[in-house]
């Protein structure tokens, strides 16, 4: 696609999360009940599908070549192509408990590379884009990630990649937040990905790191913090791709010490 083509692209999509968002603004509220884990599943894909039945039609129509992504908890590399990688309800159980912390977002992706994508949060109406070479933006104004240059004085992020969690990295996790613990000034941990990620591009959190975790919860932050001038890797500093088992995303003064702390 040229450059042109995938603004227009971007802008589709962006309305796209928007009124996938807008369904889902109109089914948060109450704190959801369930006894069992078939009825919390059942909940999660009624929000799922309720998003869905507004952006896959959408997308689809806007790159009908591009495969669809259909398990979006899924990892690893993507065969060669043109991809999209959407997480209708990003932070879907926090939808259920009626907390605020959840987002729509979809990312265009070619060759496991992320070209363009679009991250809406229903609640503030807020929606970030970001293209390869076009830079971040929120709601139009540019991003840009913060200029800390110390991990002592910084704030940074974490989440837990998917539930049910493989037990090596269960304690690779725990172990990295207790090095973090005592490198860095705060520590957050919450889910979803994406909303650190978020706060990375606009330089309110100084860097985010996970281990594992699905394509759709680092594509679009991968993208976002990039454009915004924040540095991408693995957690050992090596070049991220979708099968790297580690992430991290950081203000480029606090890189080269993130690094260093997670692979204590």
């Amino acid at each position: 696609m040229t450059e042109t083509k995938n603004e227009v692209v971007l802008a589709q999509t962006a309305l796209a999360v928007r009124d996938a968002g807008a369904v889902l603004r109109e089914r948060f509220g109450a704190v959801a009940s369930y006894q069992s884990r078939e009825e919390l599943m059942r909940l999660l894909a009624a929000n799922d599908d309720a998003a869905l039945a507004i952006l896959r039609p959408r997308l689809s129509a806007l790159r009908p070549e591009a495969r669809w992504v259909e398990e979006e908890l899924a990892g690893g590399a993507l065969p060669d192509g043109e991809w999209w990688v959407v997480d209708p309800a990003e932070g879907n159980v926090n939808h259920l408990h009626a907390l605020p912390d959840w987002a729509v977002t979809a990312t265009l992706v070619r060759d496991n590379e992320p070209v363009l994508t679009a991250v809406h949060l229903p609640l503030t109406g807020q929606t970030y884009t970001a293209l390869a070479g076009g830079g971040a933006h929120l709601d139009g104004a540019p991003l840009r990630v913060s200029g800390s240059a110390d991990l002592g004085l910084s704030l940074v992020a974490t989440s837990q990649a998917r539930p049910d969690e493989d037990e090596a990295v269960v304690r690779r996790v725990g172990d990295s937040i207790g090095a973090m613990l005592r490198a860095a000034l705060v520590v957050r941990t919450s889910v979803p990905a994406t909303l650190h990620l978020l706060d990375v591009a606009a330089g309110r959190v100084d860097a985010f790191w996970q281990f594992a975790g699905a394509r759709a919860d680092l594509l679009p932050g991968a993208l976002l913090v990039t454009e915004a001038g924040g540095r991408v890797s693995d957690a050992e500093g090596r070049p991220w791709t979708p099968a790297s088992a580690g992430f991290l995303a950081a203000a480029p003064g606090v890189h080269a010490a993130a690094v260093a702390t997670l692979s204590e």
